[in-house]
């Protein structure tokens, strides 16, 4: 149960004084996930980007130009267009014992005008000072004053992420009236941890941050910005930290197998393991050898040769008598797993199936049955595997792909599915230290930093957009000589129809040239549909495979050689490398060609150097983070697992490492989290909403 000191910050911003519905429905979609509604923390973490500056006060001859400034003026003259000039601007002439200055407004309201600028009032006006025609003119100023208004003026005035319709000074009065709801809360800060860094407190910090008194208040530095992204890294580490102590305190059981299996299958490849998979292997024996549950975090770069680390662990299991599962985030990559497992384990005698949500219910009872009665030693599957019904008659290893995509929730579940369950995770994205301090903080590592031999190099071009016409000329040749490529559309906006859109005008301009031999992958189609495409596309009777983003083009396609990327300039780096690790999996040279719009920005331009000039996804990885902070490199913002509202990895390194190390600290001295402190770090968690941590506490 949430504390009843923090009620307040989890009521509705609909209801605050001054938000009507329509304002409501704004801050919903600015500030809440979808279908939900915007809560008052929601808003009180929505933090300002930048500043106005209204501290320059000068008199009308000293004004610089283009410059916000505010200016004391006598209102002198109002020119109210007239006749066949009644669409012209309104414009009012104030002057100041230096000069004068004519003020414009643009198909206003003369009514308004006449009211707030009474011809010999003296007013305090905001804006910016141009030259037109030799005259000093100020165009729409933003604030008209008079002297009670200047006094409520703020020199310095926060500017907000907004969404369409919502103005800032809608947030400005909302952000005021939550700061009075913040209640008095408990001090969940080490003290010398304040004091060596010099952060305020936590209601001293966040009000800091809404009302700048500079535009240096912006800056991560800032300590009423560090001092709350130290807040939101001690939350994120002590609930990480809860989990890993909980899954250390369960206890494991010894899964270690006698060999004969893993031998068997590791002598019939055609290849020899390299080095860092045979590392990550030692170090997943010694935990399925070990007392203690496995949680261990397979990193490896595109092509580094996941699975088959993953179906030796699955067999050292199953030397044991015990069942291992496999849960991938798609239909498409659950399928493929199954497909590469199958050949390697079914030879050794080990039983496999594939379970999905598309199987009739007769399939899956009996299939569940089965699983049940220990008839199948591997189940690869989607998150079906966690459904409540399914019941194995003794799970020891569960294996999770592409971790970012489940919840700790998702990976917990399956992790209950059996006694003493180990639990591997495979990642795909390779993770810079620092955040894999923050997302897996939870976990040991193993890192596949190694390519398997044979992996040829990949061609990577960067082209403008105009010479699309030579791409497809070349692919004309390449696709004539047997070759298969695919086409991957833009993300046009977070819309899926106008991607699909996208995509299907670009499948219909391609068929122009290639016919039939072109196939069309996207997001909206049914899994049957996805599966035939595929198919299609494996067996080669479709050559050139056009796809959006959607979909997980995560397929393992062998004689495909070409990766054509267009509007490259629009795809984090991390996207972009593993959109091109689709190619060069196979003998043949491989090529990917980024069709790019200009002009780009600084950071676009980066990237595609980066792309260009390695292939070494940990290197680009670290680029990833350093050029775009920690925000999407995993795709949190889409995923189960949290963001940072409040943090910046990349500016907040060092506060990271004091969380991590106050958080084993405090764990150390209370780990039940029952002294007065344990007590303010519970509100800490709730506040952040990391509740699975007190969750997990609370069973013991």
């Amino acid at each position: 149960m949430r504390p009843d000191i923090l009620a307040p910050l989890f009521g509705r911003v609909a209801a605050l004084p001054g938000v009507g519905p329509k304002t409501a429905k704004l801050f919903d979609r600015l500030l809440a996930r979808p279908g939900a509604e915007a809560r008052v923390v929601d808003l009180l973490f929505h933090l300002p980007t930048n500043v106005v500056d209204r501290s320059q006060r000068p008199k009308i001859a000293e004004a610089p130009m283009d410059t916000m400034v505010v200016i004391k003026a006598t209102v002198v003259e109002h020119r109210r267009p007239q006749g066949r000039f009644a669409r012209a601007p309104f414009r009012v002439l104030v002057e100041d014992e230096t000069g004068d200055i004519e003020l414009v407004f643009f198909l206003a309201n003369p009514d308004w005008i006449e009211r707030s600028l009474p011809i010999g009032g003296t007013r305090w006006i905001s804006g910016r000072i141009e030259l037109y025609d030799g005259r000093r003119q100020m165009v729409h100023p933003d604030r008209v004053l008079d002297e009670a208004g200047l006094a409520r003026l703020p020199p310095f005035e926060a500017v907000y992420g907004l969404t369409e319709g919502l103005q800032t000074r809608y947030v400005l009065r909302a952000t005021e009236e939550a700061m009075t709801r913040l209640p008095a809360l408990p001090e969940w800060q080490e003290p010398s941890v304040l004091a060596a860094n010099k952060l305020p407190a936590f209601a001293e910090a966040l009000r800091g941050a809404h009302r700048p008194e500079s535009a240096s208040a912006l800056s991560p530095q800032h300590p009423a910005r560090q001092r709350l992204a130290l807040d939101e890294l001690l939350a994120s580490q002590l609930a990480l930290r809860l989990v890993r102590a909980k899954m250390r305190r369960l206890p494991g059981r010894e899964n270690r197998g006698d060999g004969r299996l893993s031998h068997a299958i590791e002598s019939a490849l055609p290849y020899s393991l390299t080095s860092a998979q045979q590392r990550a292997l030692a170090d997943i024996r010694a935990d399925l050898g070990s007392d203690k549950r496995m949680l261990r975090l397979v990193q490896g770069d595109v092509g580094s040769g996941k699975t088959i680390v993953a179906a030796l662990a699955m067999a050292s299991v199953a030397e044991c008598g015990r069942q291992s599962a496999l849960m991938a985030p798609t239909e498409i990559l659950a399928r493929q797993h199954y497909e590469r497992l199958a050949p390697l384990l079914e030879p050794v005698g080990l039983r496999v199936a594939l379970l999905t949500g598309r199987l009739k219910a007769s399939e899956r009872a009996a299939l569940h049955a089965a699983i049940g009665a220990g008839e199948i030693d591997v189940v690869v599957g989607t998150h079906a595997l966690v459904q409540t019904d399914l019941a194995f008659h003794d799970l020891g290893l569960a294996v999770v792909d592409e971790q970012h995509r489940f919840g700790v929730q998702q990976r917990l579940a399956l992790g209950s599915k059996g006694e003493a369950v180990d639990v591997l995770v495979m990642t795909a994205t390779p993770i810079p230290r620092t955040l894999a301090l923050t997302a897996f903080g939870d976990m040991d590592s193993s890192a596949l930093d190694e390519k398997p031999p044979g992996r040829t190099p990949i061609s990577t071009r960067a082209l403008p957009a105009s010479r699309i016409g030579e791409v497809v000329a070349g692919l004309q040749r390449a696709l004539a000589q047997g070759a298969r490529a695919y086409w991957v559309c833009p993300l046009v906006e977070e819309n899926e129809d106008l991607d699909l859109a996208a995509a299907e005008e670009r499948a219909a301009d391609l068929r122009r040239y290639f016919g039939d031999a072109v196939g069309l992958l996207h997001g909206r189609m049914k899994g049957s549909e996805k599966d035939a495409v595929m198919e299609a596309f494996q067996r080669g009777d479709a050559r050139l495979l056009v796809a959006t983003t959607v979909i997980e083009v995560g397929v393992d396609v062998p004689e495909a050689t070409i990766m054509v990327i267009e509007h490259a300039e629009r795809f984090g780096l991390a996207q972009l490398h593993q959109l091109r690790g689709r190619v060069g999996r196979g003998t043949g040279q491989s090529s990917c060609l980024l069709l790019y719009k200009g002009p780009l920005s600084e950071t676009a331009k980066a990237r595609l150097t980066i792309i260009r000039q390695t292939e070494d996804g940990f290197r680009i990885a670290e680029e990833d983070l350093r050029l775009r902070g920690e925000g999407e490199i995993l795709g949190t913002r889409q995923a189960g697992m949290p963001g940072f509202r409040l943090a910046d990895l990349t500016a907040h390194a060092r506060l990271l490492a004091i969380a991590r190390d106050d958080a084993e600290l405090i764990l150390r001295r209370d780990p039940e989290l029952s002294s007065e402190r344990g007590k303010a770090l519970r509100v800490l968690l709730y506040l952040f909403e990391r509740d699975e941590a007190i969750r997990l506490l609370r069973a013991g």
